[in-house]
């Protein structure tokens, strides 16, 4: 809640609950209450909120009804809208959010329930917004250079490497515990691929792979943590479940983040290799990970890949929480887990080349 203060709109046809959100919400945010759909549009004619709180019983016209109206207009439709209702069934839900809400408050809603869900999502389309317009601006020029160069794919990679290391950037930067990670995991993957061909150690899927664009995909795994609360990426102790449950968002929030650059710019392999990596490198050989719960060949190759070469940085590197591990201890979990959380035919090239990883480690410390 950090910075000039955010306009939201707060729509309910009970005075009561009008002011009791507002009451909540107004030490933190700039709050225009409004007691009908018709009030809130006239006063979304003159002032372009952050945020819409809008409630779906209401009098005339109906929060179903309100928003199909918003998201029918250009000048609205990306405003986001939170409902806010007394209604818990499950079809509710699902028809709000068909509609196009972010979220869905059931009232009463304790106030700490709601400024986080509104933290959490002003955050969100915040980080969306400036990726958008990274997105759009890189675009621009690479439209620009592609009149000049050819079409030969080592070009089409420079391209797409100067359009999302700015983007990479900003997740390192607002991640300032784990610097020098992306950089790292990325050379880990090299490793394991490398030795993966001399192997030759799953050579029906690697062998169609282009390994300039399986590196540059590995640099989005993270990308997700541009939704994460500074709270919590900045945290100096280990986190609470319920603050650890907030950081998996990450998976699905790299994504969601990676699908919409795929609707402006379209699909090709650099994306299909970039969404594996970032959905699926916490999934576990046994099933237990996240966000899926996908099992053994059933997770892709890419996360899989990615899996070893993150958990093993995470050991090795000083966390707020935590003290480094030795390589020897680090080698020793991984090797412990293979079959549990890794791959054992990836935990078995990864033991052919350590001392790799050992090497890779020391040269980008930071």
């Amino acid at each position: 809640m950090k910075g000039s203060r955010s306009t939201i709109v707060l729509v309910d046809d009970n005075l009561t609950n009008l002011a009791a959100g507002k009451s909540i919400i107004k030490t933190f945010y700039q709050v225009i209450p409004a007691t009908s759909a018709k009030a809130m549009f006239e006063v979304i004619e003159e002032i372009m909120p952050d945020l819409i709180l809008l409630d779906i019983e209401m009098p005339e016209m109906d929060g179903y009804e309100t928003i199909k109206r918003l998201k029918s207009d250009e000048r609205w439709r990306n405003i986001p809208v939170i409902f806010l209702t007394a209604k818990d069934d499950p079809d509710s839900e699902v028809q709000g959010f068909d509609l196009g809400a972010v979220d869905y408050i059931t009232k009463p809603f304790s106030a700490p329930m709601l400024l986080k869900r509104i933290e959490k999502e002003l955050m969100f389309d915040r980080h969306k917004k400036d990726l958008l317009k990274t997105q759009t601006e890189l675009k621009k020029h690479l439209d620009g250079l592609q009149i000049m160069v050819s079409e030969e794919a080592n070009t089409v990679i420079r391209m797409q490497d100067a359009i999302f290391d700015t983007v990479v950037d900003m997740v390192e930067f607002r991640d300032r515990y784990t610097g020098g990670h992306i950089v790292r995991t990325q050379q880990y993957v090299k490793a394991l691929l490398d030795e993966m061909y001399k192997e030759n150690v799953y050579p029906e899927i690697i062998s169609d792979w282009d390994m300039a664009l399986i590196l540059a995909s590995a640099k989005l795994h993270d990308i997700g943590k541009i939704a994460v609360s500074d709270v919590i990426l900045g945290k100096k102790a280990r986190l609470t479940e319920e603050e650890f449950e907030h950081m998996k968002t990450h998976v699905t929030a790299g994504v969601d983040a990676i699908e919409r650059i795929i609707k402006k710019m379209g699909k090709d392999d650099f994306f299909d290799h970039a969404i594996r990596m970032a959905g699926t490198h916490h999934e576990k050989w046994n099933g237990s990970g996240y966000p899926i719960g996908l099992k053994g060949n059933n997770i892709p190759l890419e996360g899989r890949l990615m899996a070893i070469a993150d958990v093993y940085d995470a050991l090795i590197c000083k966390r707020q929480y935590k003290e480094a591990l030795s390589h020897e201890m680090a080698c020793q979990i991984i090797e412990e887990s293979s079959g549990t959380q890794f791959d054992p035919v990836l935990v078995n090239v990864f033991c052919s080349i350590k001392d790799q990883f050992e090497q890779i480690s020391l040269e980008n410390d930071n």
